[in-house]
């Protein structure tokens, strides 16, 4: 029992590590992004792009950024008592905050982690609210990350440059990959009773 336990704890570092395995490997191959990445046109027809946009980066500079935060979001998610159903969150919420990013027609292309690195947070912050003991700090990181996700203005242009990264930012993926997180993991995940478990 102690050893399935153990391999559930393991579950969600583990999938911030395949994350980051299947960025660096796409970048390394040369991957092509304008073959993998999440286009409105073409979301109908390969709706796999929704799956395949996370693996492909624009530069270096945004490939490392994200990187870092796989290990960010996969080290709170440890600490939070991330398992089971915060994982299955997590997949679910993969595809979701992507193809909400239909609702910026000036959008035409959409490549990297930071959408779903922004699910992992909402995620995990859930998942630390619902654990009971660390509630406090699941909060305080909702609080920020919806902060954050406001200061960007993602109702606003499609697209911030960042000419120093060589990329251009699109905030609403932060916002939309935020919600589909939270959504799914209050779909998911049980605030824990007074004397029992929460759902993870």
């Amino acid at each position: 029992m102690a050893g399935r336990a153990g391999l559930n704890r393991a579950a969600w570092p583990a999938l911030a590590l395949a994350l980051a395995l299947l960025s660096g490997g796409a970048w390394l191959a040369g991957a092509d992004s304008n073959r993998w990445d999440w286009q409105p046109g073409l979301a109908w027809s390969q709706p796999w792009r929704c799956w395949t946009a996370a693996a492909v980066h624009h530069s270096a500079w945004h490939l490392g950024a994200n990187l870092a935060g796989c290990a960010v979001v996969g080290g709170f998610g440890l600490a939070a008592g991330c398992c089971g159903r915060a994982v299955l969150a997590w997949l679910l919420a993969w595809p979701l905050g992507v193809i909400g990013l239909a609702l910026q027609p000036d959008l035409g292309h959409y490549a990297g982690l930071s959408g779903l690195l922004h699910a992992g947070v909402a995620i995990a912050a859930w998942q630390a609210w619902c654990g009971g003991r660390r509630g406090w700090l699941g909060l305080a990181v909702l609080a920020g990350l919806a902060a954050k996700i406001a200061s960007e203005s993602p109702w606003g242009p499609a697209l911030w440059p960042l000419p120093e990264w060589g990329i251009a930012v699109a905030p609403l993926a932060h916002a939309t990959g935020a919600l589909a997180g939270l959504l799914c993991a209050l779909a998911l995940l049980r605030r824990r009773q007074p004397g029992g478990q929460a759902g993870t």
